[in-house]
């Protein structure tokens, strides 16, 4: 049935049909059995009646079929749209082409770019947090709704001052859920001072994290359980010359360097000035310079676990008893379960081969500073037998790592349970022990302290944040170089 009447861009409607033309106004539709379809339509031409309208004549519009100057059907804008949302430009365009619809990535942008971005609404709880788009370099900031996890605003920078303004713009947040940044806090404290900071309970655990494996590390010494020698072994083999144990290249270097960067830094030369003289970049000498020993700089080299490591024991036995042929050792210990190949069998007794010594007695290898975090930080309950026993050992030989333990089983009790009324007694506990790392993170505690106790005393957390950032890494990764900042904020606050 043909109307009667059209409705003009100004909004007058008019029954005066000025002509017709055929065969022009194509139109492309969605797919119909893996094949295109484009709609050719005979649409009529009304003079408007409206005076003051620029447009002397238009052109009638089919409701839901077409739009002004448009070659697509509602329908099919709409699915490129979302295509175009949940997988950008090359790759939207290849899955376009697999159901039968030719289109360009640059059009599947646009079509991105040109969605309106959905209104904010009122928000009482507000999520923080920046993301990367070049790690180390550039970083922007993601908000979102915590009470839907629906993403709000996506700006560039992470200054205190840009959420300020975005706060001020929405006064009705009550609650700000953040990291421990000193940007977002002040930021959070000026543009809504009506509302509740909570510091996330993820970033305090991997904070604590940080300090108890520093604090291993300072312990490093006595991870090492004591040698258990079976004598009759011990009179079996005696070996008349023992050959000391050559220390790798790379301990060595870095042994020089950090002597090297500490004889420069006395002197009053910058880390700048160190790294140009040394040719070190300036991580690495501010590594250095921080270290209070080589120790503690090799730790991470002499720790680094090898696949040989359990055998070393039977190799050294076998060596000192006279077995010098690497092939023979490494079928010995192949069937001793070994998984590795014969190439690194064959590198352990090299430093060994000068000289006609024997190898030193190897005792139980330490576990590393990273496996005793790794104890300390889990739950009691979830940590396997074997563990737990190491663990028990090590506590019993360590009186500082036992203390260690028990600050972390009390802050993770805490943490679970929401007892924020019990942080300033485990502070106090923290700042006078002497595990140096422990106590620096408990005064560190201390300037954000209201956070903090709210982190550990509401029910809010930034879980639904990271998972949104993690969302938005991969939305950037799709686009490769094109994830601009207006086309990144339009999918990541569109694409559900």
């Amino acid at each position: 049935m043909r109307a009667t009447t059209a409705v003009c861009q100004c909004g007058e409607s008019s029954a005066r049909v000025h002509g017709r033309y055929i065969r022009i106004r194509r139109l492309r539709d969605v797919a119909a059995g893996g094949l295109g379809v484009v709609i050719e339509l005979g649409v009529r031409r009304f003079r408007c009646e409206n005076d003051r309208c620029p447009a002397v004549t238009f052109v009638e519009q089919i409701a839901g079929l077409t739009t002004p100057h448009s070659r697509y059907t509602p329908l099919l804008r709409g699915m490129l749209t979302q295509i175009g949302l949940a997988l950008a430009g090359r790759a939207g365009a290849r899955v376009a082409a697999a159901v039968g619809i030719s289109v360009g990535r640059d059009t599947l942008l646009r079509m991105v770019r040109a969605v309106p971005e959905p209104a904010v609404g009122e928000v009482e709880v507000l999520g923080v947090d920046d993301f990367a788009f070049r790690k180390g370099w550039h970083y922007g900031t993601l908000l979102i709704d915590m009470a839907t996890h629906r993403p709000l605003h996506l700006y560039d920078g992470r200054e205190g001052e840009d959420l300020a303004d975005w706060l001020r713009d929405h006064p009705g947040v009550k609650v700000i859920c953040r990291d421990r940044s000193s940007g977002y806090a002040e930021g959070a404290r000026v543009g809504a001072p009506q509302a509740q900071q909570v510091a996330d309970r993820y970033h305090l655990w991997a904070n604590l994290g940080q300090a108890v494996e520093k604090s291993v590390n300072a312990h490093r010494s006595r991870l090492a359980e004591p040698a258990r020698v079976d004598a009759a072994e011990q009179l079996e083999v005696e070996p008349t010359v023992v050959q000391s144990q050559k220390e790798l290249k790379i301990v060595t270097r870095l042994r020089e360097q950090h002597a090297a960067a500490h004889e420069l830094w006395e002197q009053g030369m910058s880390k700048a000035a160190i790294g140009r003289k040394l040719g070190l970049h300036q991580a690495t000498i501010r590594k250095l310079v921080n270290a209070r020993s080589a120790d503690d700089v090799v730790a991470k080299s002499l720790q680094r676990a090898h696949i040989v490591d359990p055998y070393v024991g039977h190799l050294h036995r076998r060596w000192n008893e006279g077995v010098r042929n690497a092939t023979q050792l490494y079928r010995e210990i192949q069937e001793l379960g070994y998984p590795g190949g014969e190439l690194a069998v064959q590198r352990h007794p090299r430093r060994y081969r000068t000289g006609r010594g024997h190898v030193p007695a190897v005792g139980p290898k330490p576990p590393s500073g990273r496996e005793v975090t790794s104890w300390i930080m889990t739950h009691p309950e979830h940590l396997r037998d074997e563990e737990a026993d190491k663990l028990h050992r090590l506590r019993e030989r360590d009186a500082g790592l036992d203390r260690l333990t028990g600050h972390v089983r009390k802050f993770a009790a805490m943490m679970t349970g929401l007892h924020g009324d019990r942080l300033e007694d485990w502070i106090a506990d923290a700042e006078q022990d002497t595990l140096v790392p422990l106590a620096s993170f408990a005064r560190n505690l201390r300037r954000d302290l209201d956070a903090v106790r709210n982190g550990l005393t509401l029910p809010y957390s930034s879980g639904a944040v990271e998972g949104n950032v993690n969302r938005l890494k991969m939305l950037k990764r799709q686009m490769f170089g094109r994830a601009s900042l207006d086309l990144l904020r339009k999918r990541v606050l569109l694409a559900r």
